[in-house]
């Protein structure tokens, strides 16, 4: 008996997929989105970048403008008889055990004591600006605070610097007599008093012209609040 093939009559098989263009097209979607996430990604990266770079500049500046405060602030009156107290002098001045002229030198009473150390809470401080040694990345000058806690030193006492901050341009103090603001100020020689007030003002050096930083100085009002000295000799009688 022949068997004849017969054909499928029953409901037909419709196979669904993707074609060519649509796979290209969604293809070329998730291109886009992935580059659109990557651009937002390291756009990120480059923002936290710049502000943590940002942060770390301005720590120095921070902690030099607060040590400068403190050490104005806490600035010894010259005195008559000269010991453990000393002279307050602003300007183009020498100080013992430094190589180099200062802009400052001032006596403060903010030095730590300790137990195992002789030193008083006396001690002279100077700021100056050197040659950057490194912490200020070759822009500008670097900041410098030198301490001298041996006040009572027969030999000229060496002293103990610390970087205060790097990438400055210029250091400037000027002292307010009550009248108007001088740029020097010495009471070994015709000032007897500390000023009524001291301005600091600190130029940073940018990396260009336009930088904002070589533009806009870092400027610091101090008020100084001490007992005014005369070379009045009291009389008998008062």
């Amino acid at each position: 008996m022949k068997r004849f093939l017969q054909p499928y009559r029953g409901r037909s098989i419709q196979r669904e997929g993707f074609t060519l263009l649509e796979v290209i097209l969604a293809m070329a979607v998730c291109a886009i989105a992935l580059a659109a996430i990557n651009g937002v990604f390291f756009g990120a990266l480059r923002l936290r970048e710049t502000t943590l770079h940002a942060v770390d500049e301005s720590q120095p500046a921070q902690l030099a403008l607060t040590t400068l405060q403190r050490d104005l602030a806490s600035a010894m009156p010259p005195t008559t008889n000269g010991y453990m107290s000393g002279d307050f002098r602003v300007g183009d001045i020498t100080s013992l055990g430094l190589n180099q002229n200062v802009s400052i030198e001032m006596y403060t009473t903010i030095g730590a004591l300790h137990d195992d150390a002789p030193w008083s809470e006396i001690q002279r401080v100077t700021y100056e600006l050197r040659p950057s040694a490194g912490n200020g990345g070759g822009r500008g000058q670097d900041l410098v605070r030198s301490v001298t806690r041996d006040v009572l030193a027969t030999i000229t006492p060496v002293p103990e610097d610390q970087w205060m901050m790097g990438h400055v341009q210029n250091l400037m103090f000027d002292c307010y007599d009550g009248t108007q603001w001088r740029n020097s100020w010495d009471t070994t020689s015709g000032d007897t008093n500390l000023p009524v007030a001291v301005r600091v003002t600190i130029q940073l050096a940018g990396e260009s012209p336009d930088d904002p930083r070589a533009r806009e100085p870092i400027v610091l009002f101090v008020p100084i609040d001490s007992e005014a000295r005369t070379n009045q000799v009291p009389s008998a009688g008062s």
